[in-house]
């Protein structure tokens, strides 16, 4: 049977938030800003009046100003977005259960069952788009298909305020003149290996023989021929269908750049110690480490490794993530960000083996450790237990990296 399939984006969603509760914004340039002082200091979203000036999402705060003269910056306020988030979510529930959430200000539906309720997909979309702008006071483009991964092509085609229908009348005539970047998971890497092929659209991509995309991009290759040429079977996931946790990670951006070793194995540990502190707030271990390093130059690597046995010792995992490091790092500038991630994990009971190997005793001596400390800093705050090494500098040291930092759901880790 042929699905129905929405995909609903908000535009310039942070920014559209701020102008709806400042009437005297909405026609002024305008940009949510992470904070300076902390050194978030980039553009985290820009109304539709700002675009036109150059200003970018990721662009530096006196980069858009450059730009922008008459800018306005506000600071992101995340419980007011995640307040529009659900009140939305409310909106597309009276058409079916079958969301699937994509970040706050994205999701997909399935309306294939609703039709004979509500119409057709395009009038279910119109109904849509006209709620949002009526009861939200902001603006959303929808894209409607068979499958998800061109209902976001059919959003991100026209905007703002807009609906585009993408199927196999149409698909050819819209979607293969589109830069390749434009097709869902095509990332940086992925696009500088495609262009380097030769394929810079996605018509391109559809068109190339799938032997030769995986040949360069291993199985990548084929799931990206297959969305190319329209084709995706994947469902649309309803939120309390979505899989369990499969990784937990946190990163921050410091105070003050790190340039040594030193620097980098005080911020390992203290992530680390939020990292496997959520893991056994979820009864699990990681079996894979993941490290992840921003310059100041903004360019960026991460590396991962599997672990002999899974672990949720934040001595072990900060150990690890170290060792990928100074595998990786040249030093050719300061660090800005770094970040930690658990991935791989299971039940922390299904992972315990009785085992006298020194490696495992130390682990379990460790994990022992890390479980204490928890349950004091439970009792009587974060900062109540910290490791000597944290004193050395007053600095990074009085990072609280649990409560003070963003955690990130699963699939945002620098996505």
């Amino acid at each position: 049977m042929n699905r129905n399939i929405l995909h609903c984006d908000f535009n310039a969603f942070y920014a559209s938030v701020e102008a709806q509760r400042r009437p005297a914004l909405r026609d002024k340039p305008l940009a949510v800003c992470g904070s300076q002082e902390e050194r978030h200091g980039i553009v985290l979203a820009a109304n539709y009046i700002a675009k036109p000036y150059g200003v970018k999402t990721g662009m530096a705060i006196w980069q858009a100003k450059q730009r922008c003269p008459q800018l306005v910056t506000l600071p992101p306020d995340m419980g007011e977005y995640i307040r529009f988030s659900q009140m939305a979510r409310e909106i597309y529930g009276d058409y079916t259960d079958q969301i699937e959430p994509f970040g706050l200000d994205e999701s997909w539906l399935d309306v294939t069952g609703s039709v004979g309720l509500f119409g057709f997909p395009m009038s279910i979309a119109e109904d849509i788009r006209r709620r949002i702008r009526f009861e939200l006071g902001i603006t959303a483009s929808i894209g409607v298909s068979d499958n998800k991964v061109t209902a976001k092509l059919g959003s991100d085609y026209k905007k703002p305020d807009a609906i585009t229908r993408i199927e196999r009348d149409n698909y050819k005539e819209i979607v293969y003149p589109l830069p390749v970047e434009d097709l869902l998971y095509v990332g940086p890497a992925t696009s500088r290996k495609l262009r380097g092929m030769g394929i810079s659209t996605i018509g391109q991509l559809a068109e190339c023989p799938q032997d030769i995309l995986v040949g360069r991009l291993g199985k990548m290759g084929a799931i990206l021929h297959m969305f190319a040429n329209g084709r995706d079977v994947s469902p649309v996931q309803r939120s309390d269908h979505i899989p369990n946790v499969k990784s937990v990670g946190n990163s921050a951006t410091m105070p003050r750049d790190l340039t040594c070793n030193e620097d980098i194995q005080l911020m390992l540990l203290l992530l680390a110690e939020s990292v496997a502190s959520r893991m056994r707030d979820l009864a699990s271990r990681c079996t894979v480490v993941e490290v992840s390093v921003r310059d100041t130059e903004l360019h960026s690597f991460s590396r991962q490794r599997t672990l002999a046995a899974p672990t949720c010792s934040s001595t072990e995992i900060a150990e690890t993530a170290f060792a990928l490091f100074q595998a990786s790092c040249a030093w050719e500038k300061p660090v800005r960000s770094i970040g930690v991630r658990g991935a791989g994990l299971v039940e922390a009971g299904s992972s315990l083996r009785l085992s006298l190997y020194a490696d495992a005793v130390r682990r379990d001596k460790w994990e022992r450790i890390d479980a204490a400390v928890d349950d004091l800093r439970g009792r009587y705050g974060y900062m109540s237990v910290r490791r000597v090494l944290l004193l050395t500098d007053p600095v990074l040291g009085n990072i609280n990296p649990k409560d003070g930092h963003t955690v990130h759901p699963a699939g945002c880790f620098w996505r």
